[in-house]
């Protein structure tokens, strides 16, 4: 992110101790393997503040905490003292139990140091010594020397697998189980609606409504209604779960979903935000029941022409559940349920998706791997999901409900100041990647308009257009992605440069998402006319962000599992692959059929070879060959180490049959005149 654009949080950082004169500060802290901890200190251009075993308290790798500096060298470099964890990153922790007669030890399967847990004995649950276990993190007090915990669950040999992803989520800041008042308040929430309730709200139960998710779901937290109106306008209507109107501010459950601060997908299980009572029962917008909703309703046109909108609470009850194969279907061939709502609907999408991409918005194309799983959860095949129409039919009118609503909430205003709000912003591209970006994809016959942030969006949707279906559109669809900043959380609204959207916010899945439920909160505030400031908001916006972070690190490392899991029964197999990634040790392919990548060890390329990095060019070039190795280019590879625990798939290069010949002649000539130089230096 730019520094002119990079938002910036209010939230203070450094507090001046007047006794003392000392400094405390907080940050996170970042653990290494000898137990030597550092500080890192968020937004701040100092050295990050070092940390003595010692002086640790009770913190472990990854928590926030308040640290006091007690000494600086000449040289600038602070030491410190943990004096608070203000946050733990985790809580829950894996590895293997040590049974004593009244109590037992934990010991943790981390390369991060950490003390044992004691575990009491009511709390072991009748564990057998060794096992291994998932076990919570009770009580850790500064005056005592032990932390103490409890026994969550206990792996079986036969569940390695499952292990292996309560491991990741864990090792991420997750929990998986709820804790107990959390259930209980969850369980205790009537599931009947009060006419009372029904009657506050704008009705759509009459209203022909639906919803369109993936075939797995169970959590329908948006639905689609339309109604036609005179002279060719219709109403749509985006309706929300009404989350907000179960989960209270203050209560643990509320507590709770903001720790979590979303739902976690991995490819055979969901780490809900919420208990599965709210997220797939309550709130869940399931086929002939009537539900509470937030909405965005449109008067619109086949055109996308938007007349007048309108804002608030609803009722509603869906007619019909849809999977998005069943509304693609009905789109290809014409037929099937409410075929000219769902036709009309894709008219109106697909003109709004090309308004957006003509006014700036910027057209990556995605890809979605899926593992097709047996029962305990090993994957027996994979999938490419592709977005498709009816894809584009749901993105683009939630893409339209959440403009709507931060358009509005930008409007308001106390004491001549905006609302606090919790804006999703994305900032311009990184100048730097975007300076090493351009000259590459010049090479291609690719120009870039620099002079505005428009020009620059302009340039990308020519560059990819125009790229479709050539030998270089891999390399610059990712290298292009990679110049781009992060979307984040935050009430400095900069606007969403890659949508092209002035005002957009988050307001489609509070099941899953903690900022659509503040989001719901503040807009009720103002449909009240009672808008009120949250101090705090910028804190609580960055730590969605984080957790969003860390629920994608979380995502990429089961997929990765799975991927080198799946992969095993090919060992010594050969695919034709993508270079994905260039580096001075060797380049990533990911093969072509299976989209599983994999490193092939420059250690391996120089047997043939010596090579080296070009790094303006993304390439390796063999010093005397000139062979290159070049993002986008297809290899063949073959796949030599599949490593679950590093999550780690290794390849080698392997040469086409009709140059291998050639190539050996090559090598051999190449190595003789290697030795023969070593004898000239050994002679000299």
């Amino acid at each position: 992110m730019s520094q002119k654009h990079q938002p910036k949080h209010k939230n203070k950082k450094h507090i001046t101790t007047k006794n003392t004169g000392s400094i405390e500060l907080k940050g996170k802290l970042d653990l290494t393997r000898s137990g030597m901890g550092y500080i890192v200190i968020d937004g701040s251009k100092d050295k990050d503040i070092l940390v003595r075993q010692q002086d640790l308290g009770v913190a472990l790798d990854g928590d926030i905490v308040r640290v006091k500096v007690i000494k600086q060298s000449a040289s600038g470099r602070r030491e410190g003292r943990v004096l608070e964890v203000v946050e733990r990153k985790r809580t829950e922790f894996i590895g293997r139990l040590s049974v004593r007669e009244h109590f037992a030890f934990f010991i943790a399967a981390s390369d991060k140091p950490m003390p044992d847990i004691y575990i009491p004995k009511n709390k072991i649950k009748n564990t057998p010594d060794n096992s291994k276990v998932i076990v919570r993190l009770t009580e850790w007090e500064n005056n005592k020397k032990k932390p103490v915990g409890e026994v969550v669950s206990v792996v079986s040999p036969e569940d390695e697998n499952d292990f292996a992803m309560k491991g990741l989520i864990a090792e991420n800041g997750f929990t998986i189980e709820f804790p107990k008042e959390v259930m209980k308040e969850a369980e205790a929430l009537n599931d009947k609606i009060d006419d009372k309730e029904i009657a506050k709200r704008k009705d759509f139960r009459n209203t022909l409504t639906f919803t369109i998710d993936p075939v797995d779901a169970k959590d329908f937290d948006d639905a689609i209604s339309i109604k036609k109106l005179d002279h060719d306008w219709y109403e749509i209507g985006v309706h929300i779960a009404d989350v907000s109107h179960y989960v209270k501010p203050d209560t643990e459950l509320d507590k709770e979903a903001y720790s979590r601060a979303t739902s976690v997908y991995l490819p055979d299980r969901v780490v809900p935000m919420l208990p599965e009572h709210i997220s797939n029962v309550l709130c869940s917008l399931r086929p002939d029941e009537d539900k509470l909703t937030f909405s965005a309703v449109f008067i619109i046109n086949k055109k996308g022409k938007i007349k007048e909108h309108w804002i608030g609470k609803t009722a509603i009850h869906s007619d019909k559940r849809f999977t998005y194969e069943d509304v693609q279907q009905t789109i290809e061939t014409k037929e099937g349920f409410y075929k000219d709502e769902i036709l009309l609907l894709n008219e109106i999408a697909q003109k709004l998706r090309s308004e957006r991409f003509s006014n700036g918005a910027i057209n990556f194309s995605s890809q979605e791997v899926r593992f097709k799983l047996d029962e305990k959860g090993k994957p027996i095949g994979i999938e490419i999901k592709e977005s498709k129409a009816s894809h584009q039919l749901i993105e683009e009118l939630m893409l339209l409900a959440n403009r709507y609503v931060a358009t509005y909430a930008a409007g308001i205003k106390i004491n001549d100041k905006s609302i606090p709000f919790p804006y999703r912003i994305h900032d311009q591209p990184d100048e730097a990647k975007l300076g090493n970006f351009i000259p590459f994809a010049k090479k291609y016959g690719y120009h870039f308009d620099l002079s505005t942030p428009e020009g620059i969006a302009k340039s990308f949707n020519e560059m990819l257009e125009k790229a479709q279906g050539k030998p270089e559109q891999h390399v610059l669809e990712q290298l292009g992605i990679r110049t781009m900043a992060k979307a984040i959380y935050t009430s400095e609204n900069i606007g969403h440069y890659g949508l092209g959207f002035e005002n957009y916010c988050h307001f489609t899945s509070p099941i899953r998402r903690y900022p659509d439920v503040m989001v719901h909160r503040i807009i009720e505030d103002c449909l009240h006319n009672h808008p009120t400031a949250d101090k705090k908001l910028d804190e609580k916006c960055k730590h969605c962000s984080d957790k969003e972070r860390a629920a994608m690190d979380t995502e990429r490392a089961a997929n990765k599992y799975k991927q080198v899991e799946y992969m095993q029964q090919f060992l010594g197999e050969e695919f034709e692959a993508l270079i994905t990634g260039i580096a001075e040790f060797g380049f990533w392919a990911e093969t072509i059929e299976q989209k599983c990548e994999g490193l092939v060890s420059v250690q391996q390329l120089n047997y043939y070879d010596d090579f080296k990095l070009i790094e303006s060019d993304y390439m390796l070039v063999g010093m005397h060959s000139g062979r290159r190795f070049q993002m986008g280019d297809t290899v063949r590879i073959k796949v030599v180490a599949a490593n679950l625990d590093k999550r780690q798939l290794d390849y080698e290069w392997v040469l086409k049959s009709d140059e291998a010949k050639k190539n050996e002649k090559k090598s051999g000539d190449t190595k003789t005149k290697r030795k023969s130089k070593v004898g000239q230096k050994k002679e000299k």
